[in-house]
């Protein structure tokens, strides 16, 4: 199984966010931080504004904080929030069309694979794997 790179992406800004310590930090010093695109780290930001992790500052000095303290921050949730589907097999997907679905039991091993994954990281937050500030500081590029 792997992540979308909506959800790595989602995961690394409420990391480097959390890293920040309470400054606002802003798309364009994440984008530079991770070199990645700045049109898709927005979209990854607005949804995570919408889901409640992230608040967003408006203004000449605003920018982006998390919205709710980092122990609760569960990973797992966020990973839910952000994955379009869990469909690791086609018998997972809407419109399956796998002939054998009836007497497969690989479906029923792999559901248990998937809810396995999702209780590891549900037993972890934001806190918990949060780089600290100063380990993050190595990363950090000029915003041009």
């Amino acid at each position: 199984m792997q992540l979308t790179m909506f959800s790595d992406y989602a995961l690394r800004v409420l990391m480097f966010t959390h890293a920040a310590n309470e400054r606002l930090v802003t798309i364009d010093e994440i984008a530079g931080a991770y070199d990645i695109s700045r049109a898709h780290l927005t979209k990854v930001v607005n949804a995570l504004t919408r889901a409640g992790y992230l608040e967003a500052v408006r203004g000449r000095s605003g920018g982006l904080r998390l919205a709710k303290p980092a122990d609760q921050i569960v990973l797992g949730d966020v990973v839910r929030a952000t994955e379009p589907d869990f469909a690791l097999v086609e018998c997972f997907a809407t419109g399956n069309q796998c002939v054998i679905t009836k007497c497969c039991k690989l479906q029923g091993v792999l559901d248990q694979a998937l809810q396995a994954f999702l209780s590891v990281l549900d037993h972890h937050t934001l806190e918990s794997v949060g780089l600290r500030p100063k380990d993050f500081r190595m990363f950090l590029k000029p915003v041009a």
